[in-house]
């Protein structure tokens, strides 16, 4: 052979190599993710079974008329955030919600319309036939309770419902690596414990669970309505930092971190369908506030809506889910600021 068809052929044996080898490399990548993809969905479907807890007497609302497919339909999801800590000796049957947030996802557009409702505010609560605060409905009867008021009052169905307390809202930004947000001020901050031994520093910035937590739930500074604003960004964080691609390493921890503190009645296949609505990153999230004013006057706070915009909410949130024809197009924000589009920054 030849010198110059010797050094041809190794040089060709060479690249040979270099391009099984990088075959093998990634074939074995593409079984490892094939592998941790089985592993982590058997995962969430014990989760999901787990944290399983039907809305005891209740087939769905009384607003639909037929059983909703959220595959097909739009759907809304209620989002109760409970302190059934220790510390305050508030159990399940007794606990108070710290946070209510209703979600309305429309199956066209995957878009999501998130509304905070003030814990102080005054509605209707059917259970006990009188006007209390909204916080106090969960005490009166449950999940159940807290789920018709809501529909009272919002004039939508509420088609399924997430109940977390703090342990689990810790574990989850945890889990994920922590979250972005803004803090107004430079503020010491109670823990989950009630003690107050979080520091929060002013600027959009980088938050861990228990700093997260504390943001979410200080309301002596500013007012209910700001509050729930920081809850809305908050949470829209979290979907974010959850529909990231750098976050499907993580998935293990977050599933673990839901354990035993997060009850729902979507049942794992349910839950599946909502996949499509973060699986091209992070859906368009419009927030709306609930207007009102402060109330003194029977000697305890209450939270009194403004009538007129709580009618333009309700006939926005109908839009979106498509339940009221007669009402301007659902991807119409006339109604809406640029202030209440959260958008958040790239992280």
């Amino acid at each position: 052979m030849k010198r110059k068809e010797f050094k041809t052929t190794k040089t060709g044996s060479k690249k040979s190599l270099i391009i099984k080898i990088s075959i093998m490399v990634l074939a074995s990548i593409l079984i490892s993710g094939t592998a941790y993809g089985i592993i982590l969905m058997k995962k969430v479907e014990t989760a999901a079974d787990n944290s399983y807890e039907a809305v005891e007497d209740r087939q769905g609302s009384n607003l639909r008329e037929e059983v909703v497919k959220p595959v097909e339909d739009n759907i809304s999801i209620l989002f109760i955030g409970i302190d059934d800590s220790e510390t305050r000796n508030q159990g399940a049957d007794s606990s108070r919600s710290d946070a209510l947030m209703l979600a309305t996802l429309n199956n066209k557009d995957k878009t999501i319309k998130l509304v905070s409702i003030p814990r102080d505010t005054l509605v209707y609560i059917p259970e006990v036939g009188y006007k209390d605060k909204i916080t106090h409905a969960i005490g009166h009867g449950g999940t159940k309770t807290t789920i018709e008021t809501v529909e009272g009052l919002l004039d939508v169905p509420v088609d399924y419902y997430v109940r977390m307390n703090f342990n689990a809202f810790i574990d989850v930004v945890d889990a994920l690596d922590g979250i972005y947000a803004t803090v107004p001020y430079d503020r010491l901050e109670k823990d989950e414990f009630d003690v107050y031994s979080v520091q929060l520093k002013e600027g959009y910035q980088k938050l861990d669970g228990r700093e997260a937590l504390a943001l979410a739930r200080t309301r002596k500074l500013d007012s209910d309505i700001e509050r729930g604003k920081r809850q809305q960004e908050i949470l829209a964080s979290i979907i974010k930092r959850a529909s990231s691609a750098s976050s499907f390493t993580k998935y293990g921890n977050l599933i673990d971190a839901v354990g035993d503190n997060m009850k729902t009645d979507m049942t794992f296949d349910e839950m599946k369908s909502f996949f499509a609505y973060i699986k091209k990153g992070m859906p368009q999230v419009d927030t709306l506030t609930l207007e009102g004013y402060d109330d003194m006057s029977t000697g305890t706070y209450y939270w009194l809506l403004d009538d007129e915009s709580l009618e333009e909410t309700q006939e926005l949130l109908q839009s979106h889910m498509g339940l009221n024809p007669g009402s301007s197009s659902y991807s119409d924000n006339s109604t809406e600021t640029d202030s209440n589009k959260l958008v958040l920054e790239n992280e």
